[in-house]
């Protein structure tokens, strides 16, 4: 296991680095994240993307959309959509806990605007089923979750990434670096849109934060909810200790004495301490004991748990202030869904245009009129 240090930064198909070439209709780039409400949100999670989010949130070259992806979870627990809402409501607290602030950024629940589903519709006719089954990470999901076959949902599953992307006309959408592929399939699929029927669609292009994965507390390569090797950012002081106590780094780091000498290259412990330790001396003063033979274990776990303890201290606090607030979590949805509703509508128009699928229009508003009216 390597340490991750590739740099944030954006990249084509081909993995050469770019820069965004098209700007939203106010000047700004649009920016897109979206995560799916399978649980609380993790480290793994704060490092592959969140972290970048709030970063490009304060900048004012970006307008940003950010997505609670509930269709999107039911891919791999359709028989758990009972926990769906309770999840909605974890994910949303983990987003304002981490710094994304509703008044400058558009939050919105995925399920809620459903021009989505017809654009994916639409895009669904683009893509082959052996395009579709070229992905690699549904291989990897249908292995990690021991699953006996992929559903079709879950095969379409980056076609209705790919819809929520552009819906918004997304043109910078931070991602894992598992996720890339499914960036690319996007970014083929707006142009052959574009190709058939005009200009419509930007060419998305994926933004990798500052690790490509962050290693699991069981020694796998990735930290995963559906795995289960996870530190929560809401986990409290007491649960983040015990995680780290129990760590497992993997046998090729494994000790048989602290007197032997460590290897740093790749160490998961190390990984830990270089993202999240802000405390520079420490860190080197473990690495040089670490090296030489001179500390065990347990005193590089101790201090990776304080460190990470004081690193989630003011995210849990956030969180807690948040979730004191009876109906907040509702506000926030209502209007950011709102928002996210009118570009969707004004994009999937221009779609119907472009494709000469604009017909009936009269009819169209009087069906739409008379059914708002018939629910008032």
């Amino acid at each position: 296991m390597s340490a991750p240090t590739r740099a944030s930064t954006l990249f084509d198909e081909h993995g050469a680095p770019v820069a965004p070439s098209r700007l939203g209709k106010d000047g700004r780039l649009r920016l897109l994240t979206g995560l799916r409400p399978t649980g609380r949100l993790h480290l793994g999670n704060y490092v592959g993307t969140l972290e970048k989010d709030v970063q490009l949130q304060d900048d004012p070259r970006y307008e940003c959309f950010f997505l609670v992806a509930d269709f999107h979870a039911l891919t791999t627990g359709f028989e758990r959509s009972r926990e769906v809402e309770s999840n909605i409501r974890e994910t949303l607290l983990d987003f304002l806990a981490v710094g994304i602030d509703p008044e400058r950024s558009t939050i919105y629940l995925q399920s809620l605007v459903p021009e989505v589903a017809e654009l994916f519709l639409l895009f669904s006719m683009l893509v082959s089923v052996s395009r579709a089954q070229r992905i690699p990470t549904l291989k990897e999901q249908v292995r990690d979750l021991r699953l006996e076959s992929a559903s079709l949902g879950l095969l379409n599953y980056p076609v209705l990434q790919a819809a929520d992307i552009l819906m918004v006309r997304g043109e910078v959408v931070p991602v894992g670096e598992d996720q890339l592929s499914h960036i690319e399939l996007t970014r083929e699929i707006a142009r052959r849109f574009n190709g058939l029927y005009g200009a419509v669609f930007p060419e998305s292009q994926g933004h990798v934060g500052r690790v490509a994965t962050l290693p699991g507390l069981d020694g796998k390569p990735k930290m995963s909810k559906s795995i289960g090797n996870t530190v929560e950012l809401a986990d409290d002081a007491e649960t983040v200790q015990k995680k780290i106590k129990r760590m497992f780094v993997g046998e090729a780091y494994a000790r048989q004495s602290p007197t032997k000498q460590g290897i740093l290259e790749g160490n998961p412990l190390f990984i830990y301490h270089e993202l999240f330790n802000d405390d520079a001396a420490q860190v080197d003063d473990l690495k040089a004991r670490y090296t030489a033979g001179q500390v065990g274990d347990g005193e590089i776990k101790s201090a990776l748990a304080a460190a990470l303890n004081r690193f989630l201290d003011p995210i849990r606090q956030r969180r807690a202030h948040f979730a004191s607030r009876p109906g907040y979590l509702d506000e926030v949805v209502a209007e950011g869904t709102s928002r996210a509703r009118r570009e969707a509508r004004d994009t999937l128009e221009m779609a119907r245009d472009a494709m000469g699928m604009g017909y009936f229009g009269d009819a169209r508003r009087r069906v739409e009129l008379a059914v708002q009216g018939g629910r008032a």
